[in-house]
């Protein structure tokens, strides 16, 4: 792997696994649903198969594939105000096929609600649907800036829970020490990816941010196993390099982009074109950030508290100040929030946000409409004239 880029790396490493995923299947071993913040190091120390909804409907939409699985979720009586991701997801299980491939039908389901509280209902309707366990775990929304020890003990409560589960359905007795090895490399991998997406505060940015969405799908599917740390020392390697030699990914850098909320997988290609022919580039995100899990090892509560950290668990100020971090840390002339119909989690702050960010930075920020997976909810036409209206806006200020 180590001849190969980052960019080839990946594409690698996730053809890779999911055909590793579809042989284990057939050779027998157990394989989880699981969502993309849980602690998959549970599982690993299970030997347990992972394969993440969220990611798999996400390669969907990037395939052009996701119509044809939301139109069978909606034919059964799926609503189109649910989570695009769900009704791709929902789709597949009827179809059990897709543009992106199949992947193995799960003998068990491990939900952490962290994300959002869509995830509940939809894993309730995945166990009942194809008749198989499912491990929830419940972190509760953080409304004060720290955890409460009482929800830090009622999380550990959980995971502990959580193992007896695994233990019955494994017919075996937990792992502890692979659990301890999955807990340190999951603390490797995160901070790699941190370290890695920090590059972006050099001038010129090494990278496409773009690019980062892509990489992200080895922090969500591999955290907590030698392929991750192995994936993102090669990453932050490369990008080392690059800032050594002060090479940018543009000839020309005029605008720095922060972008906040998932992407547009289903039109990459217009969120490329649209900043590369600007010469803007996006520096840094506020969502793969969210992978940045790390916690000490030797206590269940720092890991439950990381866990409940995500920044769509976390109150407004939080949010307000991780992102006033990244505007100043970043350099950033102007902020893209992306309001995505499917997730209102994600979503429901941005206006407020806008408005704060301004007021304290100067900074303009611009709201796109779209979807994480449904196309029907974008407008490309918009999309570039929000973008160009944001453009027009920071040369202005600098006038």
């Amino acid at each position: 792997m180590n001849k190969l880029t980052a960019k080839e790396a990946v594409k690698k490493l996730q053809a890779e696994y999911y055909e590793e995923a579809n042989r284990a299947h057939e050779e027998g071993k157990l394989v989880a649903w699981v969502t993309s913040i849980a602690p998959r190091e549970f599982l690993e120390a299970m030997d347990i198969v992972t394969i993440y909804p969220e990611n798999h409907a996400a390669a969907i939409a990037a395939k052009k594939g996701s119509m044809e699985m939301i139109e069978i979720a909606e034919s059964m009586g799926y609503s189109a105000d649910i989570c695009s991701y769900a009704r791709v997801n929902l789709g597949y299980v009827e179809k059990g096929d897709s543009a992106a491939g199949k992947v193995p039908y799960p003998d068990l389901l491990f939900c952490c609600n962290n994300i959002c509280d869509t995830v509940t209902k939809w894993y309730e309707i995945l166990s009942r649907r194809l008749n198989v366990p499912l491990i929830m775990i419940d972190l509760p929304f953080g409304f004060t800036p720290q955890p409460t020890d009482h929800q830090l003990e009622y999380v550990v409560g959980q995971f502990k829970n959580a193992i007896s589960q695994l233990e019955a359905i494994c017919k075996k007795p937990f792992n502890y020490q692979r659990f301890e090895e999955s807990m340190h490399l999951s603390n490797q991998a995160a901070l790699l990816w941190k370290e890695s997406m920090e590059f972006g505060k050099h001038k010129p940015c090494p990278f496409n941010g773009l690019d980062f969405f892509n990489y992200m799908a080895q922090i969500v599917c591999s955290r907590g196993n030698e392929k991750a740390v192995e994936f993102f020392t090669l990453l932050r390697d490369e990008l080392a390099e690059k800032v050594a030699r002060g090479e940018g990914y543009l000839a020309e850098e005029k605008y720095r982009i922060l972008w906040d909320g998932i992407p547009l997988w289903y039109n990459l290609r217009i969120m490329n074109n649209t900043f590369k022919e600007n010469n803007a580039v996006m520096v840094g995100s506020t969502y793969p950030d969210n992978w940045a899990v790390t916690y000490d090892t030797t206590d269940l509560k720092s890991m439950a508290k990381a866990y409940m950290g995500n920044f769509s668990n976390r109150e407004f100020t939080f949010r307000f100040h991780n992102m006033l971090r990244m505007v100043r840390d970043y350099s950033i002339d102007g902020v893209v929030m992306h309001s995505n119909r499917s997730c209102k989690n994600q979503d429901f702050a941005q206006y407020a946000l806008a408005r704060e960010i301004t007021k304290v930075t100067g900074v303009p920020v611009t709201i796109v409409d779209g979807d994480q997976d449904d196309p029907r909810a974008f407008s490309e036409a918009q999309y570039v004239t929000r973008i160009q209206a944001l453009f027009e806006t920071i040369d202005r200020s600098r006038n």
